[in-house]
Parts: C-alpha cells; sequence; structure tokens
C-alpha cells in the first residue's frame, strides 16, 4: 500500500475510487457498510441536510450515495474514512 504521504497528495475522488476498489477486491463488507452508514451524516456536513434525512429512512438511496461518495463535497467530508482504512 502506499504509504501516508502518497496517499495524502491523492484527491478525494482517487481516495473514494482506491478504498472502495480495495474493499470490493477483498469482500470487505464491514467497510463497505461504515461507508453507507457514514454517507447521511456526510451529506449534511456538506451542506445536504435533506439529503441525509431521506437516506436515513430509504435503503436504495443510500445505495445510489454509495455510488457517488467519491464525489464533491460528500468526498471531502468522507477524506478521513477512505485515509483511516487505506492506512489499515
Amino acid at each position: 500500500m502506499a504509504d501516508d504521504q502518497d496517499l495524502d497528495s491523492l484527491t478525494s475522488k482517487q481516495l473514494h475510487d482506491l478504498a472502495v476498489r480495495k474493499a470490493v477486491r477483498h469482500g470487505d463488507l464491514k467497510f463497505l457498510w461504515q461507508l453507507l452508514k457514514a454517507i447521511p451524516a456526510a451529506e449534511a456536513e456538506a451542506g445536504d441536510v435533506g439529503e441525509s434525512e431521506a437516506d436515513i429512512k430509504y435503503v436504495v438511496p443510500m445505495l445510489d450515495d454509495y455510488i457517488h461518495a467519491g464525489d464533491g463535497k460528500l468526498a471531502e467530508v468522507l477524506r478521513p474514512t477512505y485515509l483511516d482504512y487505506l492506512r489499515k
């Protein structure tokens, strides 16, 4: 795995893609589930409170969010989650 400095130099989108690919490749459902649970709070922190409330109520939108968790403000808020996972 890349060292901390290499990971820190990646964009949040790149971290998302790397972490998700690693989790899928290793069948790490625990991380993927942790990510899904973190998305509603991250959306609220990124300024999309309405979306976070909807995600708490519905699983299907969460799956869509999972696909887009590497985009924009959401990726920036989830950046520590990706870094923590990739450093383990």
